[in-house]
This record gives structure tokens, sequence and C-alpha cells, in this order.
């Protein structure tokens, strides 16, 4: 009989004889355990109120009494948003490509997916690695482990559509090195996380905490609340003429996820400035949707030098400025860009997708266990 080798799961190896395996079960049974008892009558039982998102005094390796229900909510949303890239085909994506987009819509598609596949690995590297060890409540940071998964996912399926197509992978990937426009919106979030990916910052010192407060709202709000609430559009504006519809679908599942993550990020730091008694410093948020906002359109006018049917760099630029107006009103802050208005009406359309698929399509009919979800 053979059996994975965990250490190499590629490969396998004869499970060990039964009397081998009963001497290996026995010596994992020999742990000492003098001592525990005492330790155990140390402990106190963990409350809800001793919970804080930042120095909170309860067991953090004890998921209830929950403090914040609304977090393992959003945990159990997000599974009803399960999906993988296989799971939609992407046959007349292929056709679409190389037979019916014309030179324009190509440099809007690969352009899309070269600020994508690297824009979730920095989100994924923000949430996993500055940010979740910094919570002090598992229920936070369950979610947050879900999302470090979901912008996992995000990347293979941007490798995926890139693979399936059969674009140049290491020309797209390196776009961003050498495109200014992408680049630009890359370097200010790497610098924003960078600023906090450090395990000693003192959270009692307010300049630290509000600066850490300033980079969570900066990649809820800014990067993934509005830079890729936008940034799917393009595509859907192929989709909506019958192009590319299978990297759209999987943009929409992706939207989906994203709506999520915006919202946890922006209501966690609403938690932090309640809990920690802080306001936002105004400057400082006039000065980050200034930033965002001249990114985006350079990146815009790069993207879409000339109007593809359907869609435009202004287009692009006018929904950036109505998405941050409702992002700053999710944070209970003023808009930043009075007057905006829905330049496209149909976007919030895409989180709200229901569909009946042909079964020889694709496998996918119904994500019926998002169905029921309001985003």
């Amino acid at each position: 009989m053979k059996s994975l080798n965990w250490d190499d799961p590629l490969t396998t190896h004869p499970s060990p004889a039964p009397e081998m395996q009963a001497d290996i079960d026995m010596g994992n049974n020999t742990a000492q355990v003098s001592g525990m008892d005492t330790a155990i009558a140390n402990l106190n039982p963990v409350r809800a109120e001793d919970k804080r998102v930042i120095g909170g005094m309860g067991d953090i390796n004890q998921l209830a009494p929950f403090r914040y229900p609304w977090a393992w909510q959003y945990f159990l949303n997000a599974n009803k948003n399960h999906w993988t890239p296989l799971d939609i085909n992407m046959n007349q994506d292929v056709h679409d490509y190389h037979h019916k987009l014309t030179l324009e819509e190509k440099h809007v598609y690969e352009n899309v997916l070269a600020y994508l596949t690297t824009s979730d690995i920095l989100a994924m590297r923000n949430i996993g690695l500055a940010v979740m060890e910094k919570m002090t409540a598992p229920e936070l940071q369950i979610y947050q482990a879900r999302q470090v998964y979901e912008e996992a996912l995000h990347t293979w399926t941007y490798q995926h559509c890139i693979e399936s197509i059969g674009l140049d992978q290491g020309e797209i990937y390196n776009r961003y090195r050498v495109v200014p426009a992408i680049h630009h919106k890359i370097d200010i979030a790497n610098r924003r996380m960078q600023s906090v990916l450090r395990s000693d910052i003192d959270m009692k010192d307010p300049a630290e905490l509000n600066n850490f407060v300033m980079s969570y709202l900066f990649f809820a709000a800014v990067f993934e609340g509005s830079w890729f609430y936008n940034g799917f559009s393009p595509i859907f504006s192929l989709q909506r003429r019958g192009l590319m519809k299978g990297t759209a679908e999987q943009l929409q599942y992706i939207m989906r996820d994203e709506v999520m993550h915006a919202a946890f990020g922006i209501r966690v730091v609403r938690q932090i400035m309640r809990e920690e008694q802080i306001a936002l410093d105004e400057q400082a948020l006039r000065e980050m949707w200034v930033e965002a906002e001249a990114a985006e359109a350079d990146y815009a006018r790069y993207l879409l030098p000339e109007p593809i049917l359907g869609y435009s760099a202004d287009n692009h630029i006018a929904q950036f400025r109505f998405i941050a107006n409702r992002r700053a009103k999710q944070l209970g802050c003023a808009e930043p860009f009075a007057g905006a208005e829905n330049a496209l009406p149909w976007l919030d359309e895409q989180a709200n997708m229901r569909k009946e698929k042909n079964f020889f399509e694709t496998r996918v009919t119904e994500y019926q266990t998002g169905g029921g979800l309001s985003w």
C-alpha cells in the first residue's frame, strides 16, 4: 500500500508495517505533562469585554466568546463565495483575443492583467505580514486569513487567464517594473505597507498607531475599495459587448471578494478609532486621495490613450472619483471629490450577478452558496 509523503507530496512511499506504526504511535504519547494542572489552574476565563482590535487582553487562540460577531459573519459570508478559476471555461476568450479584439483592446486586456497580478500579491502580503500579527482578536484574524487565501486565489486567476490566452508570462508580469503608470500605483502601496511591515511597532506610540491606521485605511478604501473596484471595469466593458466573458466572470467573483475586503477593513479602522479614541488627520486623508487620483489618472491614460467602444479614460477617472466618495462616506469622512457622478452605473451590477449557464459551456450553473448574500 502506498501513502503520501507529506514532506514531498508529489511522491509516495510504502506505508510503515503495522508493528512499526505501533512503535511510532507509542513514541508520540510520551510527552511530559508535569506541571500542566498547575498552569491551567492559573488561567482565567476569557471575557469578550477584554478583547480589543489592538492591545487586547484576551487569549488570541480562543475564538469565543465573540467581541466582534460581525467579523465572524464576514468569514462565513466569504466562504459562500467559494470558487476557483478552473470552474470557468476560457475557450471563447482564447478565440476572442486572437480573432476579435482590436490592438487597442488587447492593450487594455493585457495591461489590466499586468497591474492586477502584482497588486493582489501585494494585498496578500499586506494582510498576512503587516496586519494580521497586530490584531488581538481571533475572529478578526480568521477573516483576514481567509482574505490572504482569496488574494492568492485571485493571483492564480490572473495567471490562469494569462496562460489560457497564451500570453508571454515573463513579459506581462514584468510590465509593472517597466511601465511607469503601473509601477507608480504599486510603489505607492508598497511604501504604505513597508511603513508598517515591522513586528516591533509600538502601538502605544500615537504616531505609530496613526500610521498603522492610515496604512490599513489606504489598502481598504483606496487599494482594494477604489483601485481594484474600478480596475475591473475595462474588462467588464468588453464583457458587455460579448467579449472575454470567461475572464470577466472570474473578475466578477473577485469583485465580490474585494467589496468584502474593503468593507471589513473600513469597519476595523472605525473600530480602532473608537477603541483608541483617535481621529483621522483630515490633511493626511486629502493627500491620500489626491495622490491616489493622480496615479489612477496616469494609469487610465496609459491604458486608454484612445477610447475603445463603450469605455474611455475619462469614464475610468470619473468613476474612480465616484467610488472614492462612497468609501469616504463609509468611513464617515467628507467626500474627497465633491460632485463626482456615477459614470458607469452598470458597474455595481457586476457584484450582484445571477446567471444560468448551459452545462456544456461551463461547470458553473450558479454559485448558489452566494445567492443569498447582499453585496
